[in-house]
């Protein structure tokens, strides 16, 4: 009898102290403040095609740790005075929030058709990817980005401004789950180099987290 209560006694206090760790656990906000950074060094293999290299470091967590690394290759072909199609590969390493470690290879194919209106300048990119992830479901996602851009300044000092938005469907949930609004300013700094800055807004329905505040930068070197 006294070592049923013992017994009794410790399952309670077992069950007891789970429930304060549960309740001290918050689940993950669906917000976060991010800074993104992406490098593509593009170098000339044979007339329109390019071999791209690329690196990404995104902070989260209100801009305390890093919280997506990717590398990526790629090529670049260009078809024509409009059209532009990148076949890419992507290893990404994700921490989202604490506790939650992802790792995916990303295939994709990006075609961009880009042309000028006046002094405006027109991009509308559509991308396939397929998603191959651990933990979680392998993916296929379609995106569609339409961007315009404007210079302003005289020809030495010129920068384009520009604005996009991006919207985003996957299969997985049979539904249009993102859409990226971005304002930002575009400088070629030389004939190798060229700095994109921008803020975008994400807003996702399906991803923690999903809802965005990100300031960013886009490094372009071509050798």
């Amino acid at each position: 009898m006294k070592r049923s209560s013992t017994t009794l006694l410790i399952c309670t206090l077992l069950m007891a102290l789970s429930a304060i760790v549960a309740s001290g656990q918050t689940p993950p906000s669906r917000s976060d403040t991010q800074n993104w950074n992406d490098v593509f060094i593009s170098v000339p293999v044979a007339g329109p095609v390019d071999f791209i290299l690329q690196g990404t470091l995104r902070n989260g967590r209100d801009l305390t740790r890093p919280v997506d690394e990717r590398v990526g290759i790629g090529f670049s072909f260009r078809i024509g005075k409009y059209l532009t199609v990148i076949p890419n590969y992507l290893h990404i390493d994700m921490q989202p929030f604490a506790g939650r470690r992802v790792s995916e290879e990303r295939l994709s194919v990006n075609s961009t058709v880009k042309f000028s209106l006046g002094k405006f300048v027109l991009q509308n990119r559509h991308v396939f990817e397929r998603r191959l992830r651990s933990p979680g479901i392998d993916t296929t996602r379609y995106r569609n980005r339409l961007q315009v851009d404007h210079p302003i300044g005289p020809a030495k000092k010129k920068v384009s401004l520009f604005v996009s938005d991006e919207i985003f469907y996957d299969w997985s949930f049979n539904a249009w789950v993102r859409n990226r609004f971005a304002v930002g300013a575009s400088k070629v700094i030389n004939k190798h180099f060229t700095l994109d800055l921008y803020y975008m807004r994400q807003n996702d329905s399906h991803s923690v987290p999903g809802d965005l505040h990100i300031i960013g930068s886009t490094w372009r070197f071509k050798l």
